[in-house]
């Protein structure tokens, strides 16, 4: 990536703000220095997405793992979306530095009269020297492995793609973190204890021990990899036992400023990989009995620059489970540009698939056109 004009270095803003908020922001106020230093930065960008949809998978805003209606649905439809756009701030005391971002899938309004939509919380923390405490990306997901899409964070399906609140340490090429731990596919409300009108009873009774991630992250001239363990305490649904996962990933530097990028998450990741695809525990339909779901997924991408400011990004992503058999893959292809060094479009195409056990196969096309202002 050395040697990148400012333009093209404006380019690569999807990706860079989807994995470090911090990488483009306007410096509102600075004063002082040392432990007297204080700082304030805005930052975040404006998206417009239009989108079309056809096939047998219904219209989704963007694809995950999931399977949207549970059924095939005919679909053929268009959707015009401004609600991935975020706002960020971040607040520098000497070597203290809060951070706290938002969007706007919460959920809310109608396309009727208002078209409104709630704000969401992505990430709120702070960081001081080696440590970080607060909501973020889970140690555990490869940021630097997600391809550069306009669908919103790629082939989902094929990554570890989660938010958390924890406590993270980092000490040069290593990584280790406390994670809230949360059991999916047990029946629970799947709310914080804290949630509004939420009662005792209706709270996890268990989930004791926090996730613990493990990553260690190795660079050079040649691109960089990174590998990452994840232990997690299964304690719902009759079920009392340690799951493992690990995921490997890495981008790799190409012909002049061409890179590829890849992951491969297997074991028991559950509701860290292939975003909504599976629950961490299932029930056996051979044998009945609840078990924890084994899950193998994985993303590989190619980015090519046609010009300094000019790429395209041909990505793949997929995974299956071992006991409910399922099946799921996203791929897609992309043209991007920067016509300066805040504006972005681009149009990309592809395809979402379900080939799950037991049902035909079935998948949806789409067709997408955005545009992005970074400030």
């Amino acid at each position: 990536m050395k040697n990148l004009t400012s333009s093209a270095k404006a380019g690569l803003a999807l990706f860079s703000l989807t994995v470090s908020p911090l990488s483009s922001a306007i410096e509102l106020y600075s004063q002082g220095e040392g432990d007297d230093l204080t700082k304030v930065s805005l930052g975040g960008y404006a998206k417009v997405d239009v989108r079309y949809v056809n096939g047998d998978v219904a219209y989704q805003d963007y694809w995950v793992g999931n399977f949207p209606g549970g059924e095939a649905t005919e679909t053929s439809h268009t959707g015009f979306n401004v609600k991935e756009s975020r706002i960020n701030m971040s607040l520098q005391h000497g070597d203290v530095t809060g951070f706290v971002e938002i969007d706007f899938y919460g959920g809310g309004g109608n396309e009727v009269i208002s078209n409104s939509s709630n704000v969401r919380l992505r990430h709120l923390y702070i960081s001081y020297q080696n440590w970080m405490v607060g909501q973020n990306w889970s140690t555990f997901m490869p940021l630097k492995a997600i391809p550069e899409t306009l669908d919103f964070g790629g082939p989902h399906v094929g990554e570890v793609f989660i938010r958390a609140v924890q406590v993270r340490y980092t000490t040069g090429n290593w990584q280790f973190a406390i994670e809230n731990p949360e059991t999916w596919g047990d029946g629970d409300t799947g709310e914080p204890s804290s949630a509004l009108g939420l009662t005792g009873d209706e709270a996890d009774p268990d989930e004791d021990t926090p996730d613990f991630v493990a990553r260690y992250n190795y660079s050079g001239d040649w691109g960089s990899v990174s590998l990452g363990g994840l232990l997690r305490k299964i304690d719902q649904g009759g079920i009392d036992e340690f799951s493992t996962s690990m995921n490997l990933s890495g981008v790799i530097n190409s012909v002049g400023k061409d890179d590829f990028r890849f992951q491969l998450t297997v074991g028991e990741p559950g509701r860290y990989a292939a975003t909504a695809m599976t629950t961490d525990i299932v029930e056996d339909p051979v044998t009945g009995e609840t078990v924890v779901e084994k899950t193998t997924a994985f993303t590989v991408a190619y980015r090519h620059f046609w010009s300094d400011t000019l790429r395209s990004t041909a990505f793949y992503g997929g995974a299956e489970t071992d006991v409910t058999e399922l099946r799921r893959a996203h791929w897609g292809v992309n043209l991007m540009d920067s016509l300066t060094d805040h504006l972005n479009v681009g149009v990309e195409v592809g395809n979402y698939a379900i080939k799950d056990k037991g049902i035909d196969a079935i998948d949806s096309n789409y067709l997408q056109f955005s545009a992005q202002f970074l400030f």
